[in-house]
């Protein structure tokens, strides 16, 4: 039985064991919000996880990330933010040079290959997944859960991703299945929405 333990708090892994089911969210969190906690508690829950990583990203590569605040600084609000058990955070993509999530879940897969791993996303990423490197071969590594945003059902749902992965959803009933099932799958999950964002925050404190 391998445990795998983090070393170092900014880079390390958090703890776990063969057969967890682990939720991987990704994403600058820059800052974080109640959203990015909403969606954890809901995704949780409604998928039987264990745990979920939110993996702090050095910066989005489709994005412009001059406003982009210092890794340390957003794992620190984030930590602060989320007091849920089994939540954990870690920057560990920063240690490696990631950029592209097809390289970081390729690793993860690789290197925990006995845990069952999801990917979740947002609907709003759902609707712009065919502009991300690799997105088929994302697909095909992982299970994927989206979680309903704002104003993005019909938007994502009708995307050139959800079209072309459309005969590997699941009905969303079934999502406690998700972490089971062999990639590709993926499920989109209705629920309690939030309307924050992060763009919005970070544009509210420099006009304030």
């Amino acid at each position: 039985m391998s445990i795998y333990i983090a070393s170092d708090p900014i880079t390390g892994l958090p703890p776990s064991a063969p057969g967890m089911r682990i939720g991987l969210f990704g994403g600058s969190f820059n800052p974080p919000h109640e959203g990015h906690r909403l969606v954890s508690r809901q995704v949780m829950r409604r998928l039987h996880l264990d745990q979920i990583w939110w993996l702090v990203s050095p910066g989005n590569p489709l994005k412009d990330n001059s406003g982009l605040a210092p890794l340390e600084k957003r794992m620190a609000a984030a930590r602060d933010l989320v007091t849920l058990p089994g939540v954990h955070i870690t920057g560990f993509e920063a240690a490696f040079g990631f950029r592209y999530t097809f390289d970081t879940l390729s690793h993860l897969r690789a290197r925990l290959g006995d845990r069952r791993l999801v990917w979740i996303m947002g609907a709003d990423n759902l609707a712009s997944f065919h502009d991300w490197e690799h997105w088929r071969d994302i697909a095909a590594l992982l299970p994927m859960a989206v979680y309903v945003r704002p104003g993005n059902t019909r938007k994502a749902t009708a995307s050139p991703a959800a079209t072309t992965l459309a005969r590997y959803r699941i009905d969303e009933t079934d999502a406690a299945l998700l972490p089971d099932l062999e990639a590709p799958a993926w499920v989109f999950l209705n629920g309690i929405m939030c309307g924050l964002s992060s763009t919005a925050l970070r544009a509210a404190t420099t006009n304030s």
